[in-house]
């Protein structure tokens, strides 16, 4: 596991960057697999995929209604070589056969598949309250200790709540020096407010970052990747934070003209609690 490390101002802090190794971690990556294979088993009704784009910072599929998905693909993968196998030759296509892509070693097939997923996934919406991850992990984590899995615009303004402020950024997303996996080991396991991102589905290693979390842990999963199925609290998830696309056209007019997610309009804010 390559991990990398920078000096920060703030002690409560700290900035990581990790790969996961495929050989190492074949086991770890089965788990998210078989979460995102639950979920598929979920989902019952199917609709003709209408329209794909994969955008700089996002990806969109229409179906049923338009997913969203982190489009990953653009900093960490080469330029040669086939990232989507059929690209071009994807439609016609329904969105469960399309949602399938989920599984997919290749990141932007990766991607796809996770939109498609929110594409055609049932939404219990009146279970579906107008809050965004941001107030949540502050509602939960203040006075504790807090790690965000992935950097989000929102995480500096958590330090003021937090005891410790622990955030760990993913491949690509950010540079930064070496720092031993012991280390992670160490940070992860003390947190008692534990946000990761949805790309974890998308790069399929969420297996690894479960396994560290203590037992007793408050656990939420945010990002407009998010899949807002009660599939997740199976897997130990006490609330899961995404988005709903309320505006299509605008939301992919925005999509196409490279709109980071704070500059798509079109979109609601939601998060589902697991019942008590």
């Amino acid at each position: 596991m390559a991990l990398t490390h920078r000096s920060w101002a703030v002690d409560c802090e700290f900035f990581l960057c990790y790969k996961l190794c495929l050989g190492d971690q074949r086991g770890l990556m089965e788990m998210t697999q078989a979460l995102l294979k639950d979920i598929l088993s979920s989902i019952h009704s199917d609709s003709k995929v209408s329209d794909i784009r994969t955008c700089v910072y996002w990806t969109a599929v229409t179906s049923f209604r338009c997913g969203l998905a982190s489009t990953m693909a653009t900093s960490i993968l080469p330029s040669e070589g086939h990232q989507v196998e059929s690209a071009g030759n994807l439609l016609p296509i329904g969105a469960r056969a399309l949602a399938k892509l989920s599984l997919s070693s290749r990141i932007l097939e990766a991607s796809i598949g996770i939109a498609a997923i929110n594409s055609i996934l049932p939404i219990d919406e009146p279970l579906c309250v107008d809050l965004n991850a941001e107030d949540e992990i502050r509602s939960q984590g203040e006075g504790k200790r807090i790690a965000v899995i992935g950097h989000f615009p929102f995480v500096k303004g958590l330090k003021a709540k937090a005891k410790k402020l622990w955030v760990f950024k993913l491949p690509g997303r950010g540079s930064a020096g070496d720092m031993t996996s012991n280390e992670i080991e160490t940070l992860l396991p003390q947190a008692e407010v534990v946000a990761i991102t949805s790309t974890t589905l998308i790069n399929h290693t969420l297996g690894g970052i479960m396994n560290l979390i203590a037992p007793g842990a408050y656990r939420m999963m945010l990002g407009p990747s998010t899949p807002l199925s009660t599939v997740l609290f199976d897997y130990g998830f006490d609330a899961i934070s995404g988005s709903i696309v309320t505006d299509r056209d605008r939301v992919l007019n925005c999509l196409s003209q490279g709109a980071n997610f704070r500059q798509v309009k079109g979109v609601r804010k939601v998060t589902l609690q697991r019942k008590k």
